[in-house]
């Protein structure tokens, strides 16, 4: 008789390491030994700069210099300013002890 009707599952096993969850598709993160930041400068002084500026944030870039070109530091300034998720506090609940201090609940004192 033919498999078809009586096969039940994957007729290629799945790799293993699929299984475990270790992620195959991960993109290399910028300014990595895997994935160098492009920088172009216009002169030595804003070469050393840059360059510095790199070290200090443990980045790796390629940087060229071009007289002639337009400076693009963009993918550093991208990476070095990021921006920062923010965080609210939490308001008290109705029952929560007072935020004042006063040792009353939250819905008698301040909530009112």
């Amino acid at each position: 008789m033919s498999d078809k009707f009586f096969f039940k599952g994957r007729k290629t096993p799945k790799p293993k390491h699929e299984s475990y969850g270790y992620n195959t598709k991960r993109a290399a993160k910028p300014g990595s030994e895997a994935f160098p930041l492009a920088i172009i400068v216009n002169n030595e002084a804003r070469y050393t700069e840059i360059k510095a500026l790199a070290d200090e944030h443990q980045l790796v870039a390629d940087i060229e210099i071009k007289p002639e070109a337009v400076e693009d530091i963009s993918a550093l300034m991208g990476i070095l300013n990021k921006p920062q998720t923010t965080t609210v506090e939490k308001k008290p609940q109705r029952n929560d002890p007072c935020i004042c201090g006063s040792g009353k609940k939250y819905k008698k004192c301040c909530g009112s």
